[in-house]
């Protein structure tokens, strides 16, 4: 019975240790060193709500927004995954058809692949400068904005994703679409 408590207090002991001590330093460094990206990389609004986060894409439908990525999971942060499907299969085939239908893409005005495939996660948060630049029309249509306008703002938006090495560059959807609201168009 001695025994059968000491492996006890040792259990308990060493589950503290490791499961709450670890994840306890591990956020506190994260604290100490990005607070921003340990909290979620959060956007909130200017009356304090959080609209959403730098890191994870959100579903955006409405033609004066601009559209992210395809998600496998529905955007869904606690399913990240993608679809599992192999690229002859049928029901991606189908969806990829719904999608480029969806933007009005043809053979002359072809859609950027991104914008028809799911990313690995089903959650990225940019497009490229280019599928951005796409969306163009549609969103200055529906904005009643000139595309110049739009350009401009995709263009003051845009960063090179992976440092002086990069050879494009990227917009983060929700920042994009917040600073088109922004704008009170």
């Amino acid at each position: 019975m001695e025994a059968l408590l000491a492996s006890i207090r040792i259990t308990v002991a060493t589950m503290a240790i490791c499961v709450a001590g670890y994840a306890t330093a591990v956020w506190a460094v994260g604290q100490a060193i990005t607070p921003e990206t340990a909290e979620g990389s959060l956007i909130t609004a200017p009356d304090g709500t959080v609209v959403g986060s730098r890191q994870i894409a959100q579903a955006f439908t409405q033609p004066k927004y601009f559209w992210p990525r395809p998600s496998a999971v529905d955007y869904d942060a606690a399913g990240a995954g993608g679809s599992n499907k192999s690229p002859t299969s049928p029901d991606l085939t189908a969806r990829a058809q719904e999608i480029i239908a969806r933007y009005g893409a043809t053979a002359e005005n072809p859609l950027p692949p991104e914008l028809a495939t799911a990313s690995g996660a089903g959650l990225d948060p940019h497009i490229s400068e280019h599928a951005a630049l796409y969306q163009t029309p549609r969103v200055a249509e529906a904005r009643g904005l000139s595309q110049v306008q739009v350009e401009t703002l995709i263009r003051d938006h845009a960063f090179a994703s992976g440092g002086f090495l990069a050879t494009s560059r990227m917009v983060n959807v929700l920042e994009l679409n917040l600073a088109l609201d922004r704008q009170g168009s």
